[in-house]
Order: structure tokens, then sequence, then C-alpha cells
């Protein structure tokens, strides 16, 4: 199962508002064929594995089919897959996890069930319950799936007490980033590290970089707005793919009406500070932006993380410290006076890039609370 894993986590950023799904056909334990959702209206995996399977001549009667999520079992832009794998002739399917759709759970397992088809259900489970994650947030909730990104010392510090950040992570975790970049629709940052870092909030790879035209949204949160003539890469190169969230009465101002005519978006949400899930859901329902790449700063990342907006952490720690109490520390905003009301989160994986660390952390909900798998 954690072959398909793999395979289905090819598709991350190109399937939404799909899951991304990876499927595996064996026969006697070893594996004959693979396939996984590689977009929209393509061939479901458990589509592409049974055609890899014919491809290579193989007798899918023989085989057991294994799948990251349940089977579907519902016309829609491809037909059921259900369907195939009775048309296949597979006897035997082994599900990860159950679609987490109110509108369909269990019904792929039960159809299949009913004709016959031995399904075995859960296992590794908690490894394709992660990567639905995102799909189990646009089924359930109005809003886009966030990922929130910091780079930290030993010491737990994103910047120094002047607010410099540059660089705490080395080169390979960059390039990762700017990978995530890849898979997301917009980017968002604090007003804070506007200033502070000047971003561009692009994806910047050697190869199969984004054009401009497919470049994430840049999105900047935060009380005050900046004046058009600010000496800013986003307002000189990027006007029209920049989006203010801000307030409703720092909307109504003659900076946000600036800024409009420059080009970009601005968005009131909230009375006195900006209302990060109202402005998510606006986000998701007029942009259509199903995955957001939180960069910070700390107090935005902790105003995100209080809300329960973070679906995914990736923490990188890099081998140094700072040892100043002034520095800006990786999360703040939020008052906790007991240890028992601490954010509670899990280890989904731990691996080393170059020579930093990268914590993939997820939330502590009633889906999965199992220890992480290893890199």
């Amino acid at each position: 199962m954690l072959q398909a894993v793999d395979l289905a986590l090819r598709g991350k950023g190109r399937t939404a508002p799909n899951p991304c799904v990876g499927a595996v056909l064996t026969i006697n334990g070893q594996i004959v064929a693979r396939g996984f959702h590689q977009g929209s209206g393509l061939p479901h995996a458990e589509v592409a594995a049974i055609a890899d399977a014919r491809s290579k001549h193989v007798d899918t009667t023989k085989c057991t089919l294994w799948v990251t999520l349940e089977p579907c079992n519902h016309e829609g832009r491809t037909p059921p897959c259900t369907r195939a794998i009775l048309d296949a002739g597979i006897s035997q399917v082994v599900v990860g996890a159950a679609d987490p759709n109110p509108h369909v759970l269990g019904k792929g397992i039960s159809f299949l069930r009913e004709r016959g088809v031995t399904v075995h259900q859960g296992v590794a489970e908690t490894a394709c319950m992660d990567l639905i994650a995102d799909f189990s947030t646009w089924m359930l909730t109005p809003r886009p799936y966030v990922y929130l990104k910091l780079a930290t010392t030993l010491d737990g510090r994103i910047a120094t007490r002047t607010g410099d950040s540059r660089w705490i992570s080395g080169e390979s975790s960059r390039r990762l980033v700017h990978m995530l970049r890849a898979r997301v629709g917009a980017v968002l940052v604090g007003s804070k590290t506007l200033w502070a870092d000047d971003p561009r909030l692009t994806c910047r790879l050697d190869a199969g970089a984004k054009s401009e035209k497919t470049q994430p949204l840049a999105v900047v949160a935060g009380a005050s707005l900046p004046s058009v003539d600010a000496d800013l890469f986003l307002l000189r190169q990027r006007p029209e793919q920049t989006l203010f969230w801000t307030t409703n009465e720092a909307a109504e101002s003659p900076d946000a009406h600036a800024l409009r005519k420059l080009g970009c978006r601005v968005w009131g949400s909230g009375q006195g500070r900006v209302d990060l899930v109202a402005a998510m859901i606006r986000l998701r329902g007029e942009l259509g932006v199903y995955d957001v790449l939180c960069e910070g700063g700390g107090r935005l990342a902790g105003r995100l993380v209080d809300a329960g907006l973070v679906g995914e952490w990736w923490l990188f720690q890099a081998p140094r410290t700072l040892g100043d109490e002034h520095a800006v520390s990786v999360l703040s905003g939020v008052a906790v006076e007991r240890m028992d009301q601490a954010k509670q989160w899990r280890f989904a994986q731990i691996r080393q890039v170059g020579e930093d660390v990268l914590l993939l952390l997820r939330p502590v909900d009633d889906l999965s609370e199992e220890p992480c798998l290893p890199a």
C-alpha cells in the first residue's frame, strides 16, 4: 500500500478538486502494474493501473488491487471505478481509506462486496488519510487546504531581533519550498514579512517552472496597507497577481483605492484585525484557490494555528542558534496559561534535507492520532 501512496503523491497539486490516489496490482505479492490520478477529468488511479496491466498483457483476473482510497461508485467526469474493477475480473481489493465525502462514504466498498468482491479496508490507513487531508478539507468545509512553512533555528527563532532571516535554512530546503509553491494556488504572508523581506512569492524552479500566468497568487494579510509608491517587488512586478487581506475599514481607505487602480485586489474582512476564516472561504469560493501556502511571519502563523486552519506544517530546522530572547519566535500572538491548552501535533514525517531537518507535522484530531511513518 505504501507503494501506492508514493505513486499518489506524483499527482499532488494537480488533481483538485479531486483527491490524489494511487493504485497497484499484484500477483502473488509482486507488483505487476501501477497507476495514479494525474488530474481532474483524467482516469482515476484504479483505471490507470488496470490499463497499465493490459498494456503489459497481465491477466487482471489473477490480480489483487491495492488502492489508497475507496473506489468511486458514481458517474462524474469519468465512469465509476467500481465498474472498471468488475469488468477487469478483479476479485480481491485492498483499500487504504474510506471516502470522506459523506455522500459517497462506503458506497463503493458496499457495491463491490455485494457483487462478490472481497474487500479489505484500513490498510496503512493513517498514511492514506494523510494523503487526502486536503480532499477531506474540501469535502467537509468551504475552505482551501492550508500548508504552513516556517524555517527556524534550533532555539525556535525565524528571524533575528532586526527581522533578518536570510537565510536560516539551506539551499536544499529552499528548493523544496519552491516545489511546494508549485502545487498551491496562493502563497500567503503577513504585512510585516512583506516589509522585512520584500518577497516575490513565486515558484522559481530550474526546470518546469511555472509561467507568469500560472504562478501562485500572492496574498498579504494585515490591518495596514502599503502606499502604491512603496518600493516593493509585488507592487512593481506582480500587482495583478497580488491580493491584500485587510480590515473592512482599511479596505475603504485611499491606499486601498490606489492599490486597486494599480491592479491589486484588496479585500476587507473583519473589524480591527483580519478575519482569516472568512478570507479563506472567499479565496476558494471567488477565486477557486484550493491550496494555500503560508510562509509567515510568526504572528500570522500563530493565528492560523489558533484558528485550526493549518492542515500541514512544514517546519525546517537549521543547525544554528541565536540565543537571543528578542529574536522573532516561530509562533506568537496567542496567550496560553496552561500546558493542557497547548495545540497538539503529531509527526507525520521526519527527514534530513541537505543540512536541515524537515519536520512534517499534522494537527492531532479524531481521524488520525497514530505515530509517524518513517521517512
